[in-house]
Formats: C-alpha cells, sequence, structure tokens
C-alpha cells in the first residue's frame, strides 16, 4: 500500500468514527460511495491535483469537493472528503489513499453493526488461503488487461452466496479496482484493517453535561490503562444524568452517576 499523512488520516478517522456508530447499516453505503470518489480522482489527474496541493487554501479545496459531490453523495461523504482536502499531504496520492482506507473502514463498520465483523475477517482469510493454489485464478483476478466484469465473474463463482455481503463486496472491489495493487495481498489488507477494527475497544460514555477535550483525554487514558488497549470513546450528553458518567465496554458498565447512586440509596433503604 501506498503510505499515507499518517496525523491527516489518523484525525479523518477520529472524526469518521461516530458518524459510522451512528450510521450502522447505513455504512456500508458510505463506504461505496467513498469507493466511487477513489474511482473518481484516480481517474481525475487535474481534481486530484487540485486537491493534494498544499500551496492552495484549505477552504478552496473544500469547495471544489462540495461542487463535485452535491447532490450526488450523502452529505456525510461530502462533509468527509471535505474535511480530507482540508488537511495537508506529502502526495496527492495521499489523499486518495486516505479516502479508500476510509471506505474500507466504513464497509467494516457495517459488518460490525451486525456483529458480522469476525465473520468477515475469517472469511477474508480463509479466501486468501484457498488461492494459494491457484495461481491462474490469482494472475485473472490481479491482471489489469483483463475485462473487469471477467475478473467480477470469477470472484463471484469463488465467492458469492457462501460469504458474508461485506466480504463479497470488498472482494469485488479488490478485482475490479486494482490501484496498482495485486488481488490477493489488497485482501491481506482489507483482513488487516478488520483485525485492527475487532482489537480496539468501544467505550460508550453517558454524562450529564458536555465534556472537555481534556476531559475527554483524561479519561481515554485511565480507559487504556484498565484495558491494556486503545479504547474508542463514544461520548453522549443525556441531562437526565444530573451528575458522574456511566461507562460501558462491552460487558463492563461502571455506572458513578448521582442517579444511579440515588437509586443504590433506595435499594438500600428499602432493605
Amino acid at each position: 500500500m501506498r503510505g499515507t499523512s499518517g496525523a491527516s488520516l489518523a484525525a479523518a478517522q477520529e472524526r469518521f468514527e461516530p458518524v459510522l456508530r451512528s450510521a450502522a447499516g447505513e455504512s456500508v453505503t458510505l463506504g461505496e460511495q467513498l469507493f466511487a470518489v477513489v474511482t473518481a480522482l484516480d481517474g481525475s489527474a487535474a481534481l486530484r491535483r487540485s486537491l493534494g496541493d498544499p500551496s492552495r487554501n484549505g477552504e478552496d479545496k473544500a469547495r471544489v469537493v462540495s461542487a463535485v459531490l452535491a447532490g450526488g453523495f450523502d452529505e456525510r461523504v461530502v462533509d468527509l472528503v471535505s474535511g480530507l482536502a482540508r488537511s495537508r499531504w506529502s502526495h496527492d496520492a495521499d489523499l486518495v489513499d486516505a479516502v479508500e482506507r476510509l471506505g474500507v473502514d466504513a464497509l467494516l463498520a457495517g459488518a460490525e453493526s451486525r456483529g458480522a465483523l469476525e465473520t468477515v475477517e475469517d472469511e477474508l482469510f480463509h479466501l486468501t488461503r484457498a488461492l494459494v493454489g491457484q495461481r491462474d485464478a490469482r494472475q485473472i483476478l490481479s491482471d489489469e488487461t483483463t475485462d473487469p466484469a471477467r475478473r467480477t465473474a470469477l470472484v463471484d463463482a469463488l465467492v458469492e452466496g457462501k460469504v458474508d455481503e461485506v466480504t463479497l463486496a470488498l472482494v469485488r472491489r479488490a478485482t475490479t479496482t486494482l490501484r496498482g495493487r495485486r488481488f490477493v495481498p489488497t485482501l491481506t489488507w482489507y483482513g488487516d484493517v478488520a483485525a485492527e477494527r475487532r482489537r480496539r475497544l468501544v467505550a460508550t460514555v453517558t454524562s450529564g453535561s458536555v465534556l472537555t477535550v481534556a476531559q475527554e483525554q483524561r479519561l481515554g487514558e485511565i480507559l487504556e490503562r484498565a484495558y491494556g488497549r486503545p479504547v474508542q470513546l463514544n461520548v453522549t450528553v443525556d441531562p437526565a444524568v444530573v451528575g458522574g458518567l456511566r461507562i460501558q465496554v462491552g460487558a463492563d458498565v461502571v455506572d458513578s452517576t448521582v442517579l444511579s447512586r440515588l437509586a443504590d440509596a433506595r435499594r438500600r433503604l428499602a432493605g
């Protein structure tokens, strides 16, 4: 994979993650639209250079994105790509790679919302293993001179009806839009992204008031130390929560809200 400007991509992922969580099953549609943006950028060197030009004003580049995508794309996709255009990239290809990575994230988030992320990861792994002894198939699926329709037909013959819909979408993408890569390494990359996503814990935090950036950062550090791995904070504000925080990480729930303490006091009094 070509390298992207890591800090800009990480910032975009942080902004996009809450969108994916709220979108649930719609994440797949967002991912497909992001892939369409990748195809458009790959097909237009002028547009790619315009959006990746570090000397050009970020807001000006964002307006170009809005003009090109408005009407045909979800507003969340337009907002995300506009934000990417505002960022600085070492090369214009890095911007395109970042859009592609976010498209993969979106499809995998769609599987995650159904509890199917592990299934997708396993299916990608097993498909790459199954192709080890099929040299002709690997060559066809990685051959840019072969009609994309033929490559897609071969993929469908291998997996259609046998794998999750997200796996099928990723596998089709890997062969129809090669982007200078070979088919199996692309599947391996998708699998790595899925594994990375599964290893990240998500903490759902409910607070009675808006947390400051410093408070969120401090809470994230505490949870990461407690669990020994990165934790994604999804913070919501509920005015009914008088004080404290309710934090859920997987099956673990830490409730320190005033309402919780009052309920506990009532239980004690009733006992």
